[in-house]
């Protein structure tokens, strides 16, 4: 599937080294680590691939994979820290190797990386572009922790996290070469809807399996949404209800031993978790509808690959 853009793939990969470079010991480590973990790419294979269905500017492809996986991973460094988490991709989290400090700074350090290439690319529509979509994921992760601490719990609110969350960040992925290679808005337009309905439907999955999903399948506990409080589409389901029982577990981070086994057989026996993969199914549908308006080719068969493989993970 991957073979049209193996090698921007390969060379990102070159060029991600050059741009996270410090003679800063700390900051080098952790940009090794963040070359070194490497994950799915999924952001670099979103905007290759559009880049290429576009038959735009080379160039174009590797601003928008590099800016938009430096925002992403810049993020995540700042949200271990929040979410105290242990681990990252197997390994130690930045912030209990090296300390707040260093993986808070490291962050904005990457931040401005960013900056960097906007100012190369030069290009006001992207560079706006990619405030906004800074600007939401942050409000997006922002959101997700009022939601949990005033118990605004709602479904509305959600959908608003997970836009912010990942919805947002793959939709520029996949709009950026778009929007730099001077497509007319609809060109953009069609593009952008593809990456948000793929992105809704990646992280309703994620939610999903993260406490319907095995401990094998995830490398690591299920549960973890609902041991930070954060309630997922699925619980909600059954929130909006007034269900009285999962709303104790969700309030007390399901801290009982029981609990996440308790939530998983709730979410499955009143039917929240069927009501999920309906969600799931409608996202995935929008993302195909959106890529029958992409012009024909190998690209847009992978990006209609990766939707497909959505539907393989809910089976």
């Amino acid at each position: 599937m991957m073979d049209a853009i193996r090698d921007d793939l390969e060379q990102f990969e070159a060029n991600l080294r050059t741009v996270v470079k410090s003679d800063v010991p700390f900051i080098e480590a952790i940009g090794d680590d963040l070359l070194a973990a490497g994950g799915k790419r999924l952001r670099p294979t979103l905007a290759f691939l559009a880049n290429h269905a576009l038959g735009g500017v080379t160039q174009h492809g590797m601003t928008v994979a590099l800016s938009v996986e430096l925002l992403h991973s810049a993020s995540l460094l700042h949200d271990d820290l929040i979410d105290d988490a242990d681990t990252r991709r197997g390994a130690e989290a930045a912030f209990r190797r090296y300390g707040n400090v260093v993986s808070v700074m490291s962050g904005d350090f990457l931040l401005a990386r960013v900056l960097g290439l906007l100012a190369d690319a030069n290009h006001a529509d992207f560079t706006r572009r990619m405030s906004e979509t800074a600007a939401k994921v942050c409000e997006g992760e922002v959101r997700q922790f009022q939601m949990a601490a005033l118990e605004t719990w709602s479904m509305d609110e959600y959908y608003r996290v997970i836009d912010g969350k990942t919805a947002d960040l793959l939709a520029t992925a996949v709009a950026g070469p778009a929007i730099l290679n001077h497509e007319n808005r609809d060109v953009v337009n069609t593009f952008e809807r593809f990456g948000l309905a793929y992105g809704r439907a990646f992280q309703l999955q994620d939610d999903r399996l993260d406490l319907m999903g095995t401990a094998e399948e995830l490398g690591k506990p299920v549960g973890g949404d609902l041991r930070e409080g954060k309630a997922t589409h699925s619980v909600l389901q059954l929130i909006e209800r007034g269900h009285e029982e999962a709303i104790g577990i969700l309030r007390r981070h399901a801290s009982e031993a029981s609990d996440v086994e308790r939530m998983r057989q709730l979410v499955k026996g009143e039917g929240a978790d069927d009501l999920t993969v309906e969600a799931i199914t409608q996202e995935i549908g929008a993302a195909q509808e959106a890529l029958a308006g992409m012009p024909e080719g190998p690209e847009v068969d992978a990006l209609g690959a990766l939707v497909d493989r959505e539907l393989q993970r809910l089976r």
